[in-house]
């Protein structure tokens, strides 16, 4: 059962305005990476659960997060069904993600009073999305849309808030179009979560980027 109700969440992301992107099957790997960007200041992270058995990790790491890391936000990503959202639900997830628009899902996230974040990438997907509840859509791939469409979109939908997720990395440059165009947070995956040239990930780097990014966030929000 999720620790955050919806409109939690949504203030969290909205405040902080960065989610982390991560996903390993490796229950001890993943537990350093979520307490490095934990100690850089992140408070959500969505794991990209795309291999076997992710569920099991996720129900692991979920509990240490909860025991260590207080006020951190576990949710899920890459969720593609129902019965999917449902299991992690069980499992304490916070937050759903999902690549498309998804209605079953919808359903099951909105019955538990979880958010739900689509993928969504036109005009009428995002009015779907948001007449089935959503609080925060995801623009997936957010590279290939870029800061203009989101500026587009809010031009007669100034009420929408949007994710962009891909094509997001933790630059100035990067992060000013994007918050300049409007988005309410960014979701950020291997641009933020570094790995060194031995193929570890650089812990240190990981914190240090992610305490920038979000300095850099607040600075264009304010």
């Amino acid at each position: 059962m999720a620790n955050f109700s919806r409109l939690e969440v949504a203030a969290v992301m909205k405040q902080t305005g960065l989610v982390p992107l991560f996903y390993n099957s490796d229950l001890e790997i993943s537990k350093k990476v979520v307490k490095a960007v934990y100690d850089g200041g992140a408070r959500l992270l969505e794991f990209t659960a795309r291999g076997d058995y992710a569920h099991e990790v996720f129900g692991a790491l979920n509990k240490y997060v909860t025991k260590e890391l207080p006020g951190m936000i576990m949710g899920v990503g890459s969720v593609t069904d129902a019965a999917s959202a449902s299991r992690f639900m069980s499992l304490g997830a916070n937050f759903i993600v999902t690549p498309v628009l998804r209605e079953d899902i919808a359903i099951v996230c909105n019955r538990r009073k979880v958010m739900w974040s689509p993928g969504c990438g036109s005009l009428t997907e995002i009015c779907r999305a948001e007449e089935l509840g959503c609080e925060i859509v995801k623009l997936f791939p957010g590279g290939i849309y870029g800061p203009d469409f989101v500026k587009a979109i809010r031009g007669p939908q100034p009420w929408t808030s949007i994710m962009p997720t891909g094509g997001v990395s933790p630059t100035r440059e990067n992060l000013e179009g994007w918050f300049n165009a409007g988005v309410t947070c960014v979701g950020m995956g291997s641009k933020l979560i570094a790995k060194n040239k031995d193929g570890n990930y650089d812990l240190v780097k990981i914190k240090s980027d992610t305490k920038s990014a979000i300095a850099m966030i607040q600075d264009l929000k304010s």
